[in-house]
């Protein structure tokens, strides 16, 4: 059994007196240390899933303004092409026009000329064919 002498004391008095130093120099440091670094631990974790929902958001919002301006991309290009189309359009017509214009032109004054040399040779002939009746009478 145990016995209950002066040294069951002193033995139980150097435990509990380690027991409160070991308390108030280790222990208490020791778990303020560990609550600390929970602390941080939670901390940072709630700081990454924040920033990471930030980076979503941020991404989500990068790829709408993207989706907008290549919508506006297309939109500007097909209006430009439209554009583009019908000048192209507006000027093949019109250079048509000219063209028949000119074509007219040439074709009325080859009319004229032919008009003028058909006159001019009749002329010719009517000289030839007198000269050739003179010839003939004089004969």
């Amino acid at each position: 059994m145990i016995e209950l002498n002066k040294w069951f004391f002193v033995l139980l008095f150097n435990f509990l007196f380690l027991i409160v130093v070991l308390n108030i120099l280790v222990f208490k440091p020791l778990l303020e240390v560990f609550d600390k670094r929970k602390e941080n631990t939670e901390g940072a974790l709630e700081e990454a899933k924040r920033i990471n929902e930030e980076k979503d958001r941020v991404l989500a919002e990068y790829q709408k303004a993207l989706a907008e301006a290549r919508e506006q991309a297309r939109q500007t290009y097909n209006a430009l092409r439209e554009e583009g189309l019908a000048k192209q359009k507006e000027l093949i017509t019109k250079a048509h026009e000219e063209a028949v214009k000119e074509i007219e032109q040439a074709q009325k004054q080859i009319r004229a000329e032919t008009e003028k040399a058909r006159k001019e040779l009749g002329e010719v002939v009517r000289k030839f064919s007198e000269e050739i009746v003179k010839k003939l009478v004089e004969v």
